[in-house]
């Protein structure tokens, strides 16, 4: 987005309070069963392959384009408004590759619909055991987490930032948190306002160098 009518430094965070991972899923039409062998499949078939995304500008989008920039495959990129027909499509083998979260795959990958070939967090997806993260598959470096942290306004006293970050802390350890977060399909993890500027930083860097390098224009 060329232009924002605010900047990050008109914002100070609280803290990180959840994390939600994302999954390769391809059609079985396919013929891999494995991260590597689907990157090897794909580098010697250059131009078969579409993926679908959210839409311009999406997570799955530039998710994809990062997969696409370290794996040096090739992948026509199909847009659509959401995730409902996109995975109709992909059912449908009409795309054959979407990267998007696990609750909207997880169904078509139980039942044998979709194949799951890695998921993008740091660990394991707790519904999906049997399915490898993309670093257990081989592709080193390779982390794709839509993340979630409250913030409040820059100027906002320090005293009120770390009361504020200290309840939310408690708030993430209650039971019923984590079982609502479950139910959601994401994780919950806190960090402390420090660190959650850092990820931010690390994050804003990494994913502006591939939005650059893919020419990726959200309208």
């Amino acid at each position: 987005m060329d232009k924002l009518p605010w900047d990050l430094k008109d914002l100070t965070p609280i803290g990180l309070i959840t994390v939600a991972t994302n999954v390769v899923a391809v059609h079985p039409s396919i013929p891999v069963n494995t991260l590597k062998e689907f990157i090897a499949w794909a580098k010697q078939n250059p131009g078969k392959l579409n993926y679908a995304s959210q839409g311009n500008g999406s997570v799955s989008h530039i998710g994809t384009e990062i997969f696409k920039q370290q794996t040096g495959i090739e992948m026509t990129h199909v847009p659509y408004k959401g995730s409902g027909q996109a995975i109709q499509d992909v059912l449908a083998g009409q795309v054959q590759v979407f990267i998007t979260t696990p609750p909207s795959v997880m169904g078509h990958v139980l039942s044998g619909k979709l194949k799951a070939l890695a998921v993008t967090g740091k660990v394991r997806h707790p519904q999906l055991p049997q399915v490898p993260t993309a670093i257990e598959a081989g592709l080193s470096g390779f982390e794709l987490e839509s993340w979630v942290a409250l913030y409040v306004p820059s100027g906002t006293p320090k005293e009120v930032v770390q009361k504020l970050s200290n309840d939310v802390k408690r708030a993430m350890e209650q039971p019923d948190t984590k079982q609502r977060a479950d139910a959601a399909g994401v994780e919950v993890r806190y960090l402390t306002p420090d660190a959650t500027t850092k990820l931010l930083d690390r994050d804003t860097a990494s994913w502006a160098k591939a939005i650059k390098a893919a020419n990726i224009k959200f309208d």
